[in-house]
């Protein structure tokens, strides 16, 4: 099969969202998972953001002039995120999958690192990123569900993140992740409600979107300053919490069945390049 890749321009937004949506809809209706897209207006959206976001570098990949597939790698930080990858499903498993991350691994050698995150009900694109090189670093499952019964100690505080809770936020996510996702969380905290927790008036931890998986982070020093604030935001928020949780935080995890919440799916965090172990509590994004 020829394959012709070039930069994605805002004009491809439409297909490369009908592509997502039907790629997406389809590996979960094989799995009886639910969709990640709820439309394919929704999918179409996020694809408009992706191609007019000049701190994201984004590829079509073409057959006979029509675009069949789609990648993206985020740059606004030192470590780059893959995703989302999209090939049509009437042309999958014929490599156009490989060719794409292949140009984005390439794209990405200027940076500290490389993370995406994955179904891992998916085995094929599991052993197509194993095969490129990058590793299963953290098993995850997408939590969801409401926690509204935050009972915090006096000395906590769970509030909105305002302008100057930033530069203290940043230094949080360097001391437990090695790495700086300011920007993201500055981004972030304008579309949706984002939140820190305080213990005796210093930050010590937040959450970019606890309510949205798809686009929340969230380091925290201790596993009780997280479920502070996942409490603390349930509450306030009023509205289910969804985020994706490393499975290994046995301790977290099981205070979120305790709170009734459900599990979606397992997913997996994969790394190539530089990882440091978290040095604390942390929920990843759907980028790393």
């Amino acid at each position: 099969m020829s394959i012709n890749i070039r930069p994605v321009a805002p004009a491809d937004a439409e297909i490369c969202g009908q592509i997502g949506y039907k790629a997406f809809c389809g590996i979960a209706d094989r799995h009886n998972f639910p969709h990640d897209f709820a439309a394919i207006e929704q999918a179409q959206g996020f694809a408009q953001m992706l191609t007019t976001n000049p701190a994201i570098y984004g590829i079509v990949a073409e057959k006979d002039g029509a675009v069949i597939g789609s990648n993206f790698l985020w740059e606004q930080n030192e470590i780059a995120g893959v995703g989302p990858i999209t090939v049509n499903p009437d042309v999958q498993a014929k490599g156009v999958g490989r060719i794409l991350m292949q140009n984005v691994i390439k794209r990405g050698e200027k940076s500290k690192g490389i993370r995406l995150v994955q179904d891992a009900f998916n085995t094929a694109s599991m052993s197509l990123y194993v095969s490129l090189g990058f590793d299963i670093v953290e098993p995850l499952v997408l939590m969801n569900g409401a926690v509204e019964d935050a009972d915090l100690p006096p000395e906590v505080e769970v509030r909105p993140i305002n302008q100057g809770d930033f530069a203290a936020c940043d230094e949080l996510c360097v001391k437990i992740l090695g790495f700086s996702r300011g920007a993201e969380l500055r981004t972030t905290a304008q579309m949706m409600p984002s939140f820190v927790v305080t213990r005796n008036g210093k930050i010590v931890g937040y959450a970019a979107a606890p309510n949205v998986w798809q686009m929340n982070h969230a380091v925290a020093e201790t596993n009780e300053d997280m479920q502070n604030l996942l409490a603390g935001a349930g509450t306030q928020t009023k509205q289910p919490l969804s985020f994706l949780l490393p499975a290994r935080g046995g301790d977290l995890f099981r205070w979120c069945l305790g709170k009734k919440m459900k599990v979606v799916k397992p997913m997996n965090l994969m790394a190539m390049g530089a990882y440091q172990e978290p040095r604390g509590a942390f929920l990843p994004s759907v980028l790393y």
